[in-house]
């Protein structure tokens, strides 16, 4: 139980506000969120898929956004700033891409949205020479809209974007190019640091207050162009409280409304409380992502079979007290990318020790492994506690599994340095959840090897001959049943190799009081905050 003796405790700040119990405000609703800390309000926030959830699609908009006003399908892409995108006519390569821009939308300041801003926000992401460009945001943004090459203006409301090559799935990319204000950073004297407490998006909320480290309160934006998305609600205030028991807590006090990720154990008592328990099916999946550079264990594919057959998965569905659901590979069974894959996951610890007896370990020589896991996070569910699960699963095959952990931000830095890097040396797998809303979120970025750290996210150095070739050919296919058929060879093979160790998908767990109404529960890691109100 060493790590849970390490959980990050509430700060003097936080334990501050639970005990103040602050007046309920007529339509104000309070969310505890799993972060340590408040995401960055620049329109590139860090804190992983939960920044961009509260930290981003409030304040900011994208020029493609997802349609989360469903609960029973999967969420698709719409327009957002954008009203159109499509490869240019005459580009007979397919690398340039046309985005025509939503007319008559202004900033929170009062300025204009058109194709000026939007090459402001690519030029403060991409081009180190311009005013604008942060080391920060470029860290934040590159990872997740890593195809462009360059972009021009063709008139006020048509921007073109070139891709580094024929990427049928670019416009998925553009969900995470939030649009900030050029004019309010102007304003704020140039700095990013400045404009973070007095941002500028075109969001459906704009900010009225932030108190560092402790809260954000949001306000609806009143002329907000897409008028079936204007909040209902008066202020949305948002609290990083890390530890679940004390969201659990704060929220069964009256000091919030609404929780991400509730104590598993508390779920029986939040429900005789009065509370909602609300999960759905959602692209997010909870795995180990191993390295396998030479000298890492990992190299051996027996090692990675052995530890993927050595976890009991319907135990820890029950330790979460069916706050997820198994994962047996990358996507759930029925998924169009499923395929067949040969190697079926399931708990067999005789045969995982087979594996390693024939991998060269036992009782003489054990296996050594070192995991990078985090205290909470965004998506990370309850690591500690789901990580002292796998440890005494690995335990029992034979394996001396140790972790090195970090808070959530500073495990994303490694996440982002990749396994080959000085950094992570010594550290043969990182435990970071993975959103699966896309083709390249869910497996292209993890297998492809030139998205290796830093150009993307394949931490641990696949560089697969029979992926690689699949993974061009699906990036140049435009038709959707030919992509899936191509997606589905990729997750077959993904699965046979055994490049992640698969524990669990998140079913979006959040507990709400009884007051909060209209929430749509998406089929995705996003919330739409704007049709939720408070029930008097």
């Amino acid at each position: 139980m060493f790590l849970l003796n390490k959980a990050i405790k509430l700060s003097a700040m936080s334990l501050l506000l639970l005990g103040a119990g602050w007046a309920h405000a007529a339509g104000t609703l309070r969310i505890a969120m799993t972060l340590a800390d408040m995401p960055v309000l620049d329109g590139a926030p860090d804190q992983g898929t939960e920044g961009v959830s509260f930290g981003g699609y409030t304040v900011f908009d994208p020029l493609v956004e997802w349609d989360l006003s469903s609960s029973d399908k999967a969420s698709v892409l719409r327009p957002g700033l954008a009203t159109k995108w499509y490869v240019s006519p005459t580009d007979k390569g397919n690398t340039h891409w046309i985005f025509e821009l939503r007319k008559g939308v202004k900033f929170h300041d009062g300025s204009d949205f058109n194709a000026d801003a939007v090459v402001f926000n690519l030029e403060r992401v991409f081009n180190k020479d311009y005013p604008a460009y942060d080391v920060s945001i470029q860290k934040q943004m590159v990872p997740y809209i890593n195809d462009v090459k360059s972009w021009k203006k063709i008139d006020d409301y048509t921007i073109e974007i070139e891709t580094n090559k024929i990427d049928a799935f670019f416009p998925y990319q553009m969900t995470r190019l939030l649009i900030a204000s050029p004019a309010q950073w102007e304003k704020t004297g140039k700095s990013w640091m400045a404009f973070r407490k007095q941002p500028s998006g075109t969001g459906p909320w704009r900010l009225d207050k932030l108190v560092a480290h402790q809260r954000a309160e949001l306000v609806p934006n009143k002329n907000y162009w897409d008028t079936a998305r204007e909040p209902k609600l008066d202020r949305l205030i948002l609290m990083p409280i890390p530890d679940p028991s004390a969201r659990t807590a704060a929220l069964l006090s009256g000091a919030v409304d609404w929780i991400e990720s509730p104590a598993p154990d508390t779920v029986d008592r939040m429900k005789k409380s009065g509370m909602t328990i609300s999960t759905n099916t959602i692209p997010h999946v909870w795995p180990y992502t191993v390295s396998v550079l030479p000298g890492s264990p990992f190299a051996d594919i027996r090692v990675r079979k052995a530890v993927n057959l050595g976890i009991d998965r319907d135990g820890m569905v029950q330790l979460l007290h069916g706050l997820a659901s198994p994962a047996t590979a990358q996507m759930p069974p029925g998924n169009p990318w499923y395929g067949n894959p040969s190697f079926q996951i399931k708990y067999d610890p005789e045969e995982a020790k087979r594996l390693l007896k024939e991998a060269g370990y036992g009782p003489d020589h054990p296996l050594k492994l070192k995991v990078a896991i985090s205290t909470s996070g965004s998506g990370q569910m309850y690591p500690l506690m789901m990580n002292e699960f796998i440890q005494e699963d690995m335990r029992k095959i034979g394996v001396d599994l140790q972790f090195e952990v970090f808070e959530w931000e500073a495990l994303r830095g490694r996440r982002r340095d990749g396994a080959a890097s000085p950094e992570n040396k010594g550290i043969d797998a990182i435990n970071n959840s993975w959103s699966t809303t896309d083709p390249y979120y869910a497996l292209i970025r993890y297998l492809d090897p030139k998205e290796v750290p830093p150009q993307g996210t394949n931490w641990g150095g696949v560089n697969d001959a029979v992926i690689t070739p699949l993974i061009r050919q699906v990036q140049q296919e435009f038709d959707p049943v030919k992509q899936d058929a191509l997606l589905a060879q990729i997750h077959t093979r993904f699965v046979d190799q055994a490049y992640f160790i698969w524990v669990v998908h998140d079913v979006g767990s959040r507990a709400m009081s009884p007051k909060v109404q209209g929430y749509v529960h998406a089929q995705s890691w996003f919330s739409d905050f704007s049709p939720v109100y408070m029930k008097p």
